[in-house]
C-alpha cells in the first residue's frame, strides 16, 4: 500500500481517485471545490487537503487530472502548489492535456528540488475513467515510469511510454487532433445525408461497413439519434486541446488547415452556449444553419 494523492475530481478525475482507493492504497484528495473534495473524502475514506500543498505532505505518489495549462501550473507550481512541500523522491503524474512546452518547463522547476514528474494525459472519457479501462500516454524518465506503473494500472488498461518529457503530451494532442477532424466530418457528413433525405440509422450503418467506418461515429451517431448531450467529454476542453494542437503546429511548423477549421467550428458550439456538453451536442450548429435535425426519419428530415 502506498500514500497516494488525486487533484482534481471532476467527471475523469473523481473516478480514476476511487480506483486507486479501491487498489488498496491510502488516498489524500484535493479539488478546486472545496465542498467537493469534502464530500469525496467522506464518501471514499480518504484524507481531505485544503491545498496542492497538504497533498504532497501525505503522498509519495501524487496524480492530478484539471482543466488546462494554467490550473496545472497553479497546482503544481504555484504559492500553495505541490512544490512548496513535496519531498525528494516523490513522483507527480499530470493525466491533464496540458501544453507541451510549458509541461517540460514544470518538469524542469521540479527536477531541481529532486521531484520525479511524469506527463500521463489519458483518453477514454467519462466511460473509460469510470470502468478503468483508460489509455494512458507518458513522457518522462523510464524508470520513473516504471515505478509508477502499477498506480496507471490501477486506472487504465492500456499504457503507452512515449519517450522524455512532454512526448506523451504530444502522441495525446496527435490523437485529438484525429478526433476533433472525424467529429467535424461527422457533423457535415450526416446534417448533409439527412437533410438530402437518408435515413441516419441507415447512414450509420452503410458507414459502419465501409472504409469510412469509425469507432467513434459509431460510438456516437447513437446518443445523438436520441438528442443526448451529456456530457462525456465536453466541447469547450476539446476546443481547447484542438488549440493546442494549432500552438504545437505553430511551434514545430507544421500546417494544419483542417484542424484550424474543426476549431473554429467548435468556437461556434461554444458561443452557442453549447460548451459544457458532450462534443456530440456541436452538431446543432450546422444543424440549425441547415433547417434540419438529424436523428429524424428521412421522411420529416428534409425542411
Amino acid at each position: 500500500m502506498a500514500r497516494v494523492g488525486f487533484l482534481g475530481l471532476g467527471i475523469m478525475g473523481a473516478p480514476m481517485a476511487q480506483h486507486l482507493k479501491q487498489a488498496g492504497h491510502e488516498l489524500a484528495v484535493w479539488s478546486h471545490n472545496d465542498d467537493k473534495a469534502k464530500r469525496f473524502a467522506s464518501a471514499e475514506k480518504a484524507r481531505y487537503c485544503s491545498t496542492p500543498a497538504q497533498i504532497a505532505e501525505n503522498s509519495e505518489y501524487i496524480f492530478l487530472c484539471v482543466g488546462d495549462t494554467a490550473m496545472s501550473k497553479e497546482v503544481i507550481l504555484g504559492e500553495q502548489g505541490l512544490i512548496q512541500k513535496a519531498a525528494a523522491g516523490t513522483v507527480i503524474a499530470d493525466c491533464s492535456t496540458v501544453s507541451p512546452l510549458e509541461s517540460v518547463r514544470i518538469a524542469e522547476a521540479l527536477q531541481k528540488k529532486r521531484v520525479d514528474f511524469l506527463d500521463a494525459p489519458c483518453t477514454g472519457s467519462k466511460a473509460g475513467a469510470e470502468g478503468g479501462t483508460l489509455t494512458f500516454m507518458i513522457g518522462g524518465e523510464r524508470a520513473v515510469f516504471e515505478r509508477t506503473r502499477p498506480y496507471f494500472e490501477a486506472m487504465g488498461k492500456a499504457l503507452y511510454y512515449c519517450g522524455l518529457q512532454g512526448m506523451g503530451l504530444r502522441a495525446k494532442l496527435t490523437q485529438n487532433l484525429i478526433l476533433g477532424n472525424l467529429l467535424n466530418a461527422f457533423n457535415e457528413g450526416f446534417v448533409l445525408s439527412t437533410k438530402a433525405g437518408v435515413d441516419p440509422e441507415l447512414m450509420l450503418e452503410i458507414i459502419s461497413n465501409s472504409a469510412a467506418r469509425s469507432g467513434f461515429v459509431s460510438g456516437k451517431a447513437p446518443a445523438v439519434f436520441r438528442r443526448d448531450f451529456s456530457t462525456q467529454f465536453s466541447v469547450k476542453w476539446m476546443e481547447k486541446d484542438l488549440q493546442l494542437m494549432l500552438d504545437l503546429g505553430r511551434e514545430l511548423e507544421v500546417p494544419l488547415p483542417h484542424t484550424a477549421l474543426s476549431q473554429q467550428s467548435l468556437r461556434n458550439a461554444i458561443a452557442k452556449g453549447y460548451g459544457d456538453e458532450d462534443i456530440c451536442g456541436s452538431i446543432r450548429v450546422l444543424e440549425e444553419l441547415a433547417g434540419v435535425e438529424v436523428g429524424q426519419t428521412a421522411a420529416t428530415a428534409s425542411r
